[in-house]
């Protein structure tokens, strides 16, 4: 077929418009429409997968006689390829139109799309439903810190298994192998679902299993001999610092509660005429709120001390500022003061020594102590408790081991397995 049958740009400026569209045929599907207003584009005509199709190459004079056949050319190429240079055009508008999106999200200090970090926000939005209030913000807190940083901007799916790695020595070089594991893990999640979105193809962090130095779990120090409790435990009793503090240690003995749930307990979390203690979920790292049966000594205890704090909002309000919780080494720092090293003895440790003597002292079911402990205990069906299961048995559970702290306090000796 014959073509470029245009002489030159000169035969175009002296083609004058007329009443209806003219046709400048350049040939093999090249042509220049001049309308009637004087207007003057370019097109090229093309066939691919047996459709006849119109592609738009330009305005003149902006683009000139030898650019218009220089892009019919490329088009021609393309359609010879078996690529329809139309979906071409419109995959260039949109990757444009999304890098200018990304300017313009980078530029009000939002994360570009389907960046590390933007789907690390979808994701973190979906899950939280599902998690306890310290989950959501330890998760959110370790993205921040140590992985968004370095990988936030990069689109997700071009990130490489040594870019991950890279942000996961950071860590382990400060010496926190745990978190760095964490970070590898919370990387996996995210990455996971940018596949379950279609944002990626494979997950690069399963590659790196083995990479990182290998964690060694320390067991918190605590006491499970039952003399050096009841040693511990007149420290306690005899403790001449603030009031607040010393209940904050005679309790984490008696409830055996995680910290940050003690610290953070709320006046209106306790029912002290129902000899009931009930932790938010949202407090734990549980779903479902947790119920902590009271002694008649920890009811005692929560009574003298709700004339001191009873006014304000938390059971252990913070010594210098009475509008926040105490403080999350208050009650390390009271065992140090009562003589006690960390490799003694630590507030997390006290877990431990009900676990072991509720079972090996007093005999009580292993599950009925987990679940006293807040760790999910299942039916032989496999189902969960629900929180008030065995709310008697614990009730009685909680009494004799408050029971059997008073002894040991007072100097008995060990008392014998609980046989009934």
């Amino acid at each position: 077929m014959a073509r470029h049958l245009i002489k030159s740009d000169m035969t175009i400026r002296n083609t004058k418009p007329t009443d209806v569209t003219l046709r400048m045929n350049d040939g093999e599907g090249l042509y220049l429409l001049i309308k009637p207003n004087g207007a003057r584009w370019w097109r090229l005509d093309y066939s691919i997968g047996g459709k006849r199709k119109t592609l738009s190459i330009g305005v003149y004079p902006d683009t000139g006689l030898k650019a218009a056949r220089d892009k019919a050319d490329e088009a021609r190429q393309l359609v010879a390829a078996g690529i329809d240079p139309s979906n071409v055009r419109k995959a260039d508008k949109a990757a444009a139109e999304k890098a200018a999106e990304v300017d313009q999200r980078l530029a009000d200090g939002l994360p570009a799309i389907d960046s590390f970090e933007a789907v690390a926000v979808e994701w973190l939005l979906k899950k939280r439903p599902g998690w306890a209030a310290s989950q959501y913000t330890k998760i959110k807190s370790r993205l921040d810190s140590d992985v968004l940083p370095w990988l936030g901007n990069k689109p997700i799916a071009s990130i490489k298994a040594m870019e991950v790695l890279a942000v996961l020595r950071r860590i382990e070089e400060r010496g926190a192998i745990n978190s760095a594991h964490q970070a590898r893990t919370t990387i996996g999640q995210v990455l996971r679902y940018g596949v379950a979105t279609g944002r990626l193809e494979h997950v690069v962090t399963d590659g790196l299993k083995g990479a990182l130095e290998k964690f060694v779990s320390k067991h918190r120090a605590a006491i499970t001999d039952p003399k050096q409790l009841g040693e511990l435990l007149r420290a306690a009793n005899g403790y001449t610092g603030w009031l607040v503090v010393k209940s904050a240690v005679i309790l984490t003995v008696h409830t055996f509660l995680r910290q940050g749930e003690l610290r953070s307990a709320e006046w209106c979390d306790i029912d002290l005429e129902a000899g009931l203690w009930n932790v938010p979920a949202e407090k734990m790292k549980m779903k479902e709120p947790h119920i902590v049966p009271l002694s008649r000594q920890a009811v005692e205890i929560l009574a003298e001390l709700r004339h001191l704090t009873g006014h304000g909002r938390y059971v252990f309000p913070s010594i210098r500022r009475g509008d926040s919780m105490m403080s999350e080494n208050t009650v390390s720092m009271a065992l140090r003061a009562m003589g006690y090293s960390k490799e003694q003895v630590n507030p997390h440790g006290f877990r431990a020594t009900a676990r072991t003597l509720l079972d090996e002292a007093l005999g009580y079911r292993i599950e009925l102590i987990e679940m006293q402990l807040a760790h999910a205990v299942k039916d032989v069906h496999g189902r969960a408790y629900n929180r008030t299961t065995f709310l008697t048995q614990r009730k009685e559970m909680m009494q004799e081991w408050a029971d059997y702290l008073d002894k040991l306090a007072a100097g008995a000796t060990i008392l014998p397995f609980k046989t009934a």
